[in-house]
């Protein structure tokens, strides 16, 4: 329906990318965070883990502009003390807990500090340091107004646009993981203090997958609407199961206008949703090609049209259980829902093909991910085969010749 739409492929894009400070010799760097207050440069859980954080763009090409002129600023700041971003979600090698330095936020900011304090208390320090990457989206707001109609409340219309489009794309997750999954190979020393040497243990991306960072529990959340969403997360919360509602680990949120608060996400209506599965991918550049992004820009569309459903305890169980299979390495022994993981993806692209049948570039990508699963050209492949002997000296060599 909305296809027809002039206004359906605008919207409003943001990037988040997470990546390691390393000094030369490749252990974390010690140093603090050198780009002051910037809201462009940001720390995340420690205080190495640089966040590159774009402004909000009109399309991806502007939005890969965007990231390419933060990148290339904070290589040169780094270069200048002798580091270097490590192009990884997984960490460099790790002596010991002692030096991950938690993200060191002082005076009216100290309460992200005290945050991530309750994290390593829960979760430990080790989980906390996987990067991704986190896509931002948002309809223009011409396209709002053309569908919406001058009759219907605006905000209410929004709100249950976004949080209709937040379950599918839960529910589907499963699908961009297996796609872009770029992080089967990381340092023993994730695992043990004082270990050495390359491991693989059938992950495709370990932070999407069993090891990586979830909650202890599966969520269990009321999708009646976004009040009662709010309300099962502030449930949560008020019980002592999560201690904030950034502690909720999902592959998809939705955010803001105003604070990112749930107070403000029930006052102020959504402003954008936000995809959390990317894997920072060595491969390219940036950590990202811009035709997943573009991809994942028109499953959103997609996702968009797909009637509404109601999102049971056991569907969400599925969902993630989905989510960490398509995070394994090996395709024929993935399932999706009981089948065969290759035909539920290819089943999917299908549709999209022919959602999509009279836009040529855009079926022009699909069939450039058709081939990711036809003939396993998938980019945890090449990355396996590239690093699975020498995982930690082999992305130093390739984060010291990134420019």
């Amino acid at each position: 329906m909305y296809l027809k739409n002039k206004y359906i492929f605008e919207g409003r894009f943001g990037l988040e990318r997470e990546t390691m400070r390393v000094t030369s010799d490749g252990k974390m760097s010690a140093s603090p965070h050198p780009f002051g207050e910037s809201p462009y440069l940001d720390r995340d859980f420690c205080e190495n883990q640089l966040e590159l954080i774009t402004p909000a763009c009109d399309d991806i090409p502007s939005l890969m502009e965007a990231i390419q002129r933060l990148d290339s600023y904070s290589r040169k700041v780094l270069l200048s003390s002798d580091e270097y971003m490590w192009l990884c979600s997984n960490p460099p090698h790790i002596d010991s807990e002692d030096d991950i330095h938690i993200a060191n936020f002082i005076g009216e900011k100290r309460y992200k500090r005290e945050y991530r304090e309750n994290l390593r208390k829960r979760y430990g320090k080790r989980l906390m340091l996987y990067s991704g990457i986190h896509f931002n989206f948002s309809f223009s707001e011409r396209f709002l107004r053309s569908v919406c109609g001058s009759d219907a409340d605006h905000k209410e219309f929004t709100n249950t646009l976004y949080f209709r489009l937040s379950k599918q794309v839960f529910r589907y997750s499963w699908l961009i993981v297996m796609l872009t999954a770029a992080s089967p190979v990381y340092d023993l020393s994730l695992e043990k203090d004082g270990a050495c040497g390359s491991g693989f243990d059938g992950f495709s991306s370990r932070r999407c997958g069993d090891k990586g960072y979830w909650n202890k529990f599966v969520p269990i959340l009321d999708y009646t609407d976004l009040h009662t969403y709010v309300k099962s997360v502030n449930d949560y919360i008020n019980n002592g199961t999560l201690f904030s509602a950034g502690e909720l680990y999902l592959p998809v949120r939705l955010k803001p206008h105003g604070p990112n608060t749930l107070e403000s996400l029930t006052e102020n209506g959504v402003e954008h949703i936000e995809l959390r599965m990317f894997d920072v991918n060595p491969l390219s550049p940036l950590g990202i090609f811009d035709t997943d992004l573009e991809f994942a820009h028109y499953f959103l569309l997609y996702l968009t049209n797909l009637p509404d459903f109601v999102f049971s305890p056991d569907l969400q169980e599925t969902a993630v259980k989905n989510h960490k299979a398509a995070a394994r390495y090996d395709l024929s022994e993935m399932k999706i829902n009981g089948y065969d993981a290759r035909d539920a993806a290819l089943g999917i692209l299908d549709d999209m093909c022919e959602y999509f049948g009279d836009f040529p570039n855009v079926l022009e990508n699909i069939e450039l991910q058709k081939s990711k699963i036809k003939e396993n050209r998938r980019y945890c492949v090449e990355i396996y085969n590239r690093f699975k002997d020498d995982f930690q000296e082999k992305m130093l060599e390739l984060s010291k010749t990134r420019r």
